[in-house]
């Protein structure tokens, strides 16, 4: 059978008190060095008996124990800055120890300082370096064919607008050989119908008409035997008004 539950509360008689005490004080000490010991723990353990005796026990000394506990209970946000503090310090070392390994894995990969690595660390330095080149080749690969196809493109775009300016081009140029054969035929007409007209018509044959002249006209008389003819049977001018 097991046992059954046992009342919390205090034993009245004082034998069975102080025997049940001595018991459980020794396993109460015998748990806080265990749980020190198993766990890493800090661990201050202080017992008064119902005489006034002490029973003590402190993993790291009870002085410092009390000290961190006064710490941890009356000063909190002191200590909250402290393990803030703290908590970024560590992170700050993880960081630069993280960064000191990325910068000499970038002196292995440039070959520099390649003294203190052994072979089996050459030999994956060289399948790194390897596959690195590999995907490096694979990428340049890849971008050349997109540059070529879209060079493709733009050269089958450039051939359709060529055809398209031949054959704007084409269609022009019939229209302007159809522009001049009427220009020339044109003019050819115009030519033939000016020299039938002046054929038929001659402009030194027109008859003069009379000139009425006003003003004063000065008579010169012929030079000759003959005998002067009026100036006004002649031309038809009117002499002038002499003084």
């Amino acid at each position: 059978m097991g046992r059954g539950r046992v009342e919390l509360k205090r034993i009245e008689n004082k034998i069975n008190r102080q025997v049940t005490f001595s018991k459980r004080r020794n396993g109460l000490l015998k748990k806080a060095y265990e749980l020190s010991v198993l766990c890493d723990a800090e661990v201050g353990l202080i017992v008064f008996s119902t005489r006034g005796k002490l029973y003590e026990f402190a993993s790291a000394g009870m002085n410092k124990t009390l000290e961190r506990y006064q710490r941890c209970s009356f000063t909190p946000h002191e200590n909250s800055i402290e393990r803030e503090t703290q908590s970024w310090y560590q992170e700050v070392t993880k960081l630069k120890a993280k960064y000191e390994s990325l910068q000499r894995t970038q002196r292995y990969l440039l070959g520099e300082d390649l003294g203190p690595l052994s072979v089996k660390e050459l030999q994956n330095l060289e399948k790194q370096l390897e596959v690195a080149l590999a995907q490096a080749r694979q990428r340049k690969t890849q971008l050349m064919i997109e540059q070529m196809e879209d060079l493709r493109k733009k050269e089958r775009h450039l051939g359709d607008l060529n055809k398209e300016l031949r054959v704007k081009l084409e269609a022009e140029g019939h229209n302007l050989k159809v522009i001049q054969n009427m220009w020339s035929s044109n003019a050819a007409a115009g030519r033939s119908n000016f020299s039938l007209h002046s054929s038929q018509t001659n402009p030194m044959d027109c008859t003069s008409e009379p000139v009425l002249q006003i003003g004063y006209q000065q008579y010169l008389p012929a030079v000759g035997p003959s005998i002067p003819k009026t100036v006004a049977g002649e031309t038809n001018f009117i002499q002038g008004w002499f003084l």
